[in-house]
């Protein structure tokens, strides 16, 4: 009988490519390998460096079998890297050929974002046509928002009933982006207020909001010729408290009966409560928040609700600024050209066409 012994030796990876990392800020270098002809038996890849100017490998990670890249993210930019791959197995460890040198730098541009510079471009180009425009006194077309077209008439109301106007700037304090909103809508409010000489009461939960109300409402009088006729009492900080400042805010709804109520900002649980308030007095209401949750207490509850977005093109709505105008009209065309594309690749998409492959886009 003879017998045969045979002898397996494990065969390295081949090939190993040693690039930088694209579209980063440096400090990457990305590995590539073939992976080795013997990868069935193989556990696992361990990834070895060191730099050119050195002798020494050092290890500096691993992956499993089957996997033939690996991200190198801690190196210095300007430095060349040598690797070597390692195959290895229970009883065996086979070592790759030596890399080519590789060296990490930063990018100036993501290649990657390119649709993001398109974008800004084509953006630019309209807000630059539709603020020439404005500028020139070309009609530009915004659709109705009732909320916005009934200010005047509910300031007109409160000045003929000789009662107050009750303006509430939200709950959040003045990094909101809501308040932010809701404090150039207390601009335009305070002008038309000014010229009707209309009692005001501004509640505020936050310090800080108190302060930028004042002082909003304070240049809004001077801008209309009538600094004589604003009152520190306008103005009123009432308490951080969540429910105690909604408290506050139905007492002196009770008490001054105002004509008039603006819940503008962000509110949560207190806005029913204080919206329901201002309905048992019989005053007009007009409501707006980015707060989706609290929308449909302030439909039920109010003559007027700005929903989601209206609430932010309410100051270039009621100012009919150019700058103002024209954003906004960029904005909505800017939408429809996203709608537009997106539609456009959901049919291409439904009739199994992929737009990359024939933009040869990898």
């Amino acid at each position: 009988m003879l017998f045969f012994l045979f002898i397996t030796t494990l065969l390295p990876p081949q090939d190993v490519r040693a690039r930088d990392h694209p579209n980063d800020a440096g400090s990457s270098i990305i590995i590539t390998w073939d992976l080795s002809p013997d990868d069935a038996v193989v556990e696992q890849y361990q990834i070895f460096r060191r730099p050119s100017s050195d002798t020494q490998f050092v290890k500096i990670g691993f992956v499993k079998n089957g996997i033939t890249v690996f991200i190198d993210d801690q190196v210095q930019d300007s430095v060349t890297y040598l690797y070597t791959i390692a195959a290895e197995n229970d009883e065996e460890t086979a070592y790759s050929d030596t890399s080519n040198q590789g060296r990490s730098f930063p990018q100036v541009f993501h290649t990657g974002r390119i649709n993001v510079l398109i974008g800004i471009i084509v953006f630019g180009i309209m807000l630059l046509i539709f603020v020439s425009h404005a500028r020139i006194g070309r009609k530009i077309f915004i659709r109705k928002i009732p909320g916005l077209d009934a200010v005047e008439d509910a300031v007109g109301r409160a000045t003929e009933m000789g009662k107050p106007i009750l303006y509430v700037p939200g709950l959040g304090d003045i990094d909101y982006t809501s308040t932010i909103a809701s404090m150039n809508i207390l601009g335009e409010v305070a002008r038309k207020i000014a010229v009707y000489d209309t009692p005001l009461i501004v509640c505020n939960r936050w310090s800080v909001t108190y302060t930028v109300a004042k002082e909003v409402v304070r240049e809004s009088f001077a801008t209309e010729g009538r600094p004589d006729r604003f009152k520190e009492d306008y103005v009123r900080y009432l308490t951080e408290a969540q429910f105690g400042f909604a408290a506050a805010v139905n007492g002196i709804m009770v008490r001054e009966q105002p004509a008039t109520t603006f819940f503008i900002g962000s509110f949560w649980a207190e806005s029913l409560i204080m919206a329901e308030t201002g309905a048992q007095i019989g005053a007009i209401q007009i409501a707006g928040t980015d707060q989706v949750l609290q929308l449909p207490f302030f439909v039920a509850a109010c003559d007027y609700t700005l929903i989601g977005e209206e609430l932010y093109a309410a100051s270039a709505y009621l100012s009919r600024q150019p700058l103002l105008l024209g954003s906004l009209k960029a904005q909505d065309y800017g939408k429809i050209i996203i709608l537009v594309l997106l539609l456009a690749l959901t049919v291409l998409s439904f009739v199994n066409i992929d737009l990359m492959s024939i933009l040869n886009v990898q």
